[in-house]
């Protein structure tokens, strides 16, 4: 007697419509399987459940009907592509490209009896399961996108007498009016980029010489930094000095300037922040490094100072602090190379001198060591493109050359030789295209490292022919 907590189950003529021929064990089999269904599952007579959509399977088609044999899984288009991906080819699929099989599977009888919309085609090779296509004869490759060609020779040559092969200084800087600041000697010379006409900014006298230059972001002053400590401020569109600026008792190596605030790093090892609107010489003083302070940069949002120095310190100030804010030890030589990237907010790339030869990245951010990377060669200076995520590094002792990286791969995109000393000096075009090396060989050399579409597009002269050495004097 079945139990009376289980619904009964129905009678065999009229719910399971069983063939009244069947013998006794199939009726039993079948009522057994009922009764494993509706023990656990019994439908309250009361309520009604409705589903909001049908969803066809053909588990239970009868393909025999529209006369059409069973779809095998291990026969599939995939599942042969798998296995000879997997396997090899000889492992019984047959060849796509063959005339005589390619109707049989690139072609095959419709079998979706249920069907909603026509399916896309979709090329070969977008189901080969690993996207092994070599596997595959027949098959098109997509087009891989050509790495962009870096010309390997300079497309202009400027000779520059009395460039001094120092470390510590920094003689180069190019404005937002294209015109291209040298220090050569006790003198400073303004080269146009776009007419190429050579001026003569300034003579400091036989007493005195250029340890640093620096364009204000407007591009038509220009700071001078002297071996006697003093800071110069000069209008280029007038040639005419407007004021000098005092406090550091050494020469001055490094000048940072964001908006109207002008930061000045000696040898004294201090850096001094001197307001242009303001009468006095400084405003204020930082101190922190233990040793001559060689590099100054100012981040692109004007709220970070990055100072490195002799003492192979990296620091980090703020527009209010007088003492760093952050402090990096990781370099072991003297830190003059440094760029804060345009891309990515508080991104800050470092390099140290020869004992230490390596490019460092910080998040200043979150104050932490991002990555390092060993150059192999003394780091002279770093500069970050515009237009695109990379960097550029000068470099010296055994090396003497210019390294184009993709960052954060930090791959070598180009190698760039032709400097017979170090590359100590470096500055990038205001748009972005070109940056110009000096060496204490006393050359400038001009490359088209980031060249735009347009000049791409056309015959490079790049190592066809010099536009000529010109001599900056």
């Amino acid at each position: 007697m079945d139990n009376p907590t289980v619904q009964r189950l129905p009678s065999e003529s009229s719910e399971l419509n069983l063939d009244p021929t069947r013998s006794d064990v199939e009726l039993a089999r079948s009522r057994n399987i009922e009764r494993l269904i509706n023990v656990n599952h019994r439908r309250a007579p009361s309520r009604t459940i409705y589903f909001d959509r049908f969803i066809p399977s053909r588990t239970g088609s009868n393909f025999a009907l529209l006369h059409l044999p069973p779809e095998r899984p291990e026969d599939s288009v995939y599942s042969r592509l798998l296995r000879s991906v997997l396997f090899g080819p000889e492992s019984g699929v047959v060849s796509p490209a063959t005339p005589e099989n390619r109707s049989d599977w690139m072609n095959p009888p419709s079998r979706n009896i249920f069907r909603y919309q026509t399916e896309t085609r979709r090329p070969f090779h977008s189901i080969c399961p690993l996207e092994s296509y070599d596997a595959v004869a027949g098959v098109n490759h997509c087009p891989v996108k050509a790495p962009r060609k870096i010309p390997k020779s300079p497309y202009k040559v400027l000779d520059a007498p009395a460039l001094q092969d120092d470390f510590y200084l920094n003689l180069v800087d190019w404005s937002s009016h294209n015109v291209l600041a040298v220090g050569l000697g006790n003198c400073v010379y303004l080269w146009n980029a776009c007419s190429s006409k050579v001026t003569k900014l300034c003579d400091l006298g036989i007493d005195d010489s250029v340890c640093s230059v620096g364009w204000a972001q407007r591009g038509t002053h220009l700071a001078v930094g002297t071996s006697n400590g003093k800071v110069q401020l000069w209008d280029a569109s007038h040639c005419k000095k407007v004021r000098t600026m005092e406090g550091h008792r050494l020469r001055v190596g490094a000048l940072a300037w964001s908006s109207t605030l002008l930061s000045s790093g000696g040898r004294d090892k201090s850096i001094f922040q001197r307001d242009m609107r303001a009468q006095g010489d400084f405003v204020s003083k930082l101190s922190g490094h233990k040793s001559e302070v060689c590099g100054l940069k100012w981040s692109y949002d004007n709220r970070e100072l990055a100072s490195g120095g002799n003492d192979n310190r990296l620091f980090v100030w703020n527009q209010n602090s007088t003492q760093p804010v952050l402090r990096y030890s990781e370099h072991t030589a003297a830190v003059k190379a440094i760029a804060w990237s345009p891309h990515v907010h508080g991104l800050l790339a470092s390099g140290g001198g020869t004992a230490d030869r390596c490019i460092r990245f910080w998040n200043t951010t979150t104050n932490s060591h991002l990555s390092c990377i060993d150059t192999g060669s003394q780091v002279c200076n770093l500069v970050w493109s515009k237009n695109v995520n990379e960097l550029v590094s000068t470099h010296g002792y055994s090396q003497n050359q210019i390294i184009v990286w993709r960052y954060p791969a930090m791959s070598k995109l180009a190698t760039l030789t032709g400097h017979t000393y170090r590359v100590l000096y470096l500055a990038i075009s205001p748009d972005g295209q070109t940056i110009v090396t000096g060496a204490g060989d006393e050359t400038l050399r001009f490359w088209n490292v980031f060249p735009s579409a347009k000049s791409q597009s056309r015959d490079s002269e790049i190592g066809a022919s010099f536009f000529g050495r010109t001599t900056i004097r």
